[in-house]
């Protein structure tokens, strides 16, 4: 009998299996010296099993359930309400109910009670059980006790419980509730603290907001509250808002609203003494639980209790340091137009690719910047260049260097490292200089082709460890970067002086269209190609749009046209299909491994081009940048000094379009490296599991590259340290990652600040100039893209993996994104107006909506229905 209910003073964390989650915490919480709970106890699932074995045909019912659509909202609507009311109906059997009439005597005989459902989380890990958390409060005596007990284990099958177990393919006869029943408090006032500040996610400022009489209002959001924020002791903002009503106890039992006296309304809920009191607490329970804490308080008679608390669970993580020191992180996906969580094998790789060194937190990469930033003689020609690029990140960056103490102050005369891209680039235009890059290039990726194939076992992984060093020398070749800086140099120079001399807003963009040697924009431009082999043959067209499985290639030989369609499509896939969709996570599946991916943009091509469109497209840009050219330099003549200008001009004009195409290729060649890695990786993670060290080949996608060396030698591996990773990852999938951290956890936004633009307009960093009037396109996920010409494409993030979209569209709008990031780069060669780093932008515009595109002076706005 004992086992059916547990004093709340009994139970720990470790105890979610008997008792649920929120009885868990809050046993938990009742053992952390000076926090008070409401005294209280527990009806345990294994009371819910008992009670639920007697009812008559559960089983079936169960398994009835169990074969429902999750979709089928009828279905699932009267088959959950008859489980339901079983649940409720059924007679407590008389030695649970004996059990729980005596726990309720032991609380005080005529004491009210607060009655809560406390799901158990097993089936779903990390997560509250879909928000399926009935409170029934001020339950009067031991009958309605039990009633209400009844009614938090139907609580288990309302229809949002039933759909999510459905949904997520849970078990119905594997989840068990349990129940939480407390000592009622009337408390003056209530609320809800956070220990980190939820908007920004600063760990040193708490939130608090209080309001009077019963939390649940205000939890519920029936009623504003008073909203305060703390810092090191001291409250540093408040604002009181006018408390119209409270929730207070009824005396038949319940709780009822009532009007606050006109002369109360404005009274604070709590005294700013008070508030630091209780985010004292609070900060002792974020100790306890070793992270931020969302937690529900009451105030009675100046006493504080605690009725909930649970961790933040929408805080981006902080990089880990061990100095004490305050630190300032700049994302490295908002540079690689690429923010979404990467696996462990993927961020272990990214890092030994790079040469400074990166932080890590929430499965992205960040570098910390605290040094460039700490030192006057490197801070300015970062922040020039960092703002340059991204303007965001740049005044996010000044914002936090105005802030006292944030970032420490070196002397001037401190050793500074060098901003790439601040001194000028010494070299020579030379066409040569481009083609021979791209020879060795092809030859550095080709050799470690052939030297891989023999290699398996621990020496693959010392091999590739090893090539990992050739493979930075490449990217980071010196000559590459002086023709990479030289283009970005030249660019700006063009778009400062032609502006200044000639009134022209971002000419560079015209100038650069159609240049040589730009490997992802000829990509987009060879599935054009592909699209014009594809095109006479309907019935290959029609197979094609109804591929569901990766063998398709093999099965197109069968149909009229079907040879040369496999054909142009595995030759593109021997030049490109290493590529993806956020191709710096080596564990994302590649082109050559999941050729589906690219049907979508195929088909797009198919029905919205002519023969001939890729030439077609290359040459028109190319005229065009050759007119603007001589417009511009016929223009600048007529100037005082215009032949020198001119002259200049030219020489610049020459500089870009001559190695502007390079800038693409480092990348190209890291991504075909990684691939070459990654199809030997695999080949190693098939033997691991043929000989039982693994559960599955994706296992080894969470390790690091040097956790993998170790199990390849040794033949075993921690399966529960690939678990919680793999655990994480899916945690962090729904964070997003800030441009700029701080060591506090402040997630710190840049702003533009602007004046210049049209009422209601989206801001964002003109990248690629003209304007542009078409249909919003919303597109999260290349494989679901249906565009038509016309179509503007606004999306998060492009990286190379999108540039044969890029053909199908008439615009970009993105959320992230600079001036040199790839899908800029991308769009001024295409000629495509381009807008990124517009905040928001996948929510603040409706797919279908008219956009305006305004490429040259960077805003989008949104146009009437017509």
């Amino acid at each position: 009998m004992g086992s059916y209910v547990l004093d709340l003073r009994e139970v720990d964390r470790t105890q979610v299996a008997v008792v649920g989650g929120k009885a868990a915490n809050l046993g938990e919480l009742s053992r952390i010296e000076g926090i008070r709970v409401p005294a209280g106890f527990c009806v345990t699932t294994d009371a819910f099993r008992r009670a639920v074995e007697d009812a008559p045909s559960m089983g079936d019912r169960l398994d009835r359930l169990s074969r429902l659509d999750p979709d089928d909202r009828e279905g699932i609507r009267s088959r959950s309400a008859e489980v339901r009311r079983i649940v409720e109906g059924i007679a407590v059997p008389d030695d649970v109910a004996a059990a729980i009439s005596g726990a309720s005597a032991r609380l005080g005989g005529g004491v009210a009670c607060a009655v809560r459902s406390s799901a158990t989380a097993e089936d779903l890990s990390g997560a509250s059980f879909a928000g399926q958390q009935d409170t029934y409060l001020n339950v009067l005596g031991p009958a309605a006790v039990l009633r209400h007990v009844s009614r938090c284990w139907a609580s288990l099958f309302t229809e949002r419980a039933v759909t999510y177990r459905l949904r997520n393919g849970f078990d119905h006869r594997e989840v068990h509730m349990a129940v939480l029943v407390q000592r009622m408090v009337f408390p003056h006032a209530a609320g809800v603290l956070f220990t980190a500040d939820p908007v920004t996610s600063d760990r040193r400022v708490a939130s608090v907001e209080a309001g009077f009489g019963l939390g649940e209002a205000l939890v519920s959001g029936r009623v504003n509250a008073d909203a305060y924020r703390v810092r090191d002791d001291e409250v540093i903002a408040k604002a009181v808002a006018t408390k119209e009503i409270a929730l207070r106890a009824s005396p038949a039992g319940g709780t009822r609203e009532e009007a606050i006296e006109p002369a109360r309304q404005d009274q604070p809920a709590l005294t700013d003494a008070q508030v630091v009191r209780l985010v004292r607490l609070g900060r002792r329970i974020e100790a306890h639980f070793g992270r931020p804490q969302d937690i529900e308080w009451c105030l009675v008679d100046d006493d504080f209790l605690v009725v909930q608390s649970r961790p933040i669970t929408t805080l981006f993580p902080i990089p880990e340091t061990d100095d004490g020191e305050n630190h300032v992180y700049v994302s490295v996906g908002h540079q690689q137009m690429m923010t979404d969580a990467m696996k462990p094998l993927g961020l272990s790789l990214w890092q030994l690719t790079t040469p400074r060194p990166m932080a890590e937190a929430g499965g992205r990469l960040f570098v910390d910047v605290t040094r460039l930033l700490a030192s006057p003689t490197s801070r300015a020609g970062f922040l020039e260049v960092v703002g340059k690029s991204d303007p965001l990140i740049g005044d996010a960056l000044r914002t936090v260097l105005e802030r006292d103490g944030v970032v420490p102050s070196l002397p001037d005369d401190a050793p500074a490292e060098s901003i790439p891209g601040v001194a000028p680039a010494a070299i020579e235009t030379d066409p040569a200089v481009v083609t021979e890059l791209i020879g060795r290039g092809e030859a550095s990726v080709a050799a470690v082709e052939r030297d891989i194939r023999a290699k398996s076992g621990p020496e693959l992984l010392d091999f590739i460890l090893a090539d990992v060093q050739e493979l930075r020398r490449t990217l980071f070749d010196p000559l590459s970067t002086r023709v990479i800086t030289a283009a970005m140099q030249a660019t700006w120079w063009l778009n400062e002086r032609l502006h200044d001399w000639l009134g022209e807003k971002n000419a560079a963009d015209v100038l650069t269209q159609s240049v040589p040697h730009n490997v992802t924009s000829e990509m987009g431009l060879s599935l054009l190609d592909v699209a014009d082999v594809i095109r006479p043959h309907r019935e290959v067209v029609d197979f094609l749009r109804g591929v569901d499985d990766e063998g398709f290639l093999d099965e197109l030989v069968g149909l009229a046209g079907g040879r040369e369609a496999r054909d142009a499509i595995r030759a593109y896939l021997d030049r490109y299909g290493m590529r993806c969709v956020g191709e710096i996570d080596i564990t994302r599946p590649r082109w050559g491994e999941r050729p589906t991916a690219l049907l979508p943009m195929i088909l797009t091509n198919v029905g919205n081009f002519e023969p001939g469109a890729a030439g077609r497209r290359f040459e028109r840009g190319r005229q065009e940048a050759w007119k603007k050219e001589r417009e511009l330099l016929e223009r600048l003549r007529a100037l005082p000094e215009g032949e020198r200008k001119a002259e200049e001009t030219k020489r610049m004009i020459d500089r870009v379009r001559t190695f502007t195409g390079w800038r693409e290729y480092p990348k190209y060649f890291m991504v075909s490296r990684y691939f070459v890695y990654k199809r030997a990786l695999l080949a190693e993670a098939e033997r691991l599991v043929r000989a039982g060290v693994l559960r599955r080949e994706e296992d080894v996608f969470f390790l690091r590259l040097e956790e993998l060396h170790d199990v390849v030698r040794t033949n075993r591996v921690d399966d529960e340290l690939v678990r919680r990773r793999e655990e994480a990852f899916r945690s962090y999938q729904a964070l997003t990652p800030p441009r700029v951290l701080t060591s506090d956890g402040e997630a710190v936004a840049g702003v533009y600040r602007r004046d210049d633009l049209p009422a209601g307009a989206l801001v964002g960093l003109p990248v690629s100039a003209w304007t542009v009037e078409g249909r919003a396109r919303v597109v999260l996920d290349v494989a679901e893209a249906d565009l038509e010409p016309g179509d503007i494409l606004v999306t998060a993030h492009t990286d190379p993996g999108w540039s044969p979209l890029f053909v199908a569209i008439t615009g970009l709008v993105t959320e992230v994104g600079g001036l040199m990031t790839h899908g800029a780069v991308i769009a001024r060669e295409y000629g495509l107006p381009a807008v990124v780093g517009v905040e928001n932008a996948t929510r603040s515009i409706r797919d279908g909506q008219r956009i305006r595109v305004n490429g040259t002076d960077g805003y989008v706005e949104v146009l009437p229905a017509t």
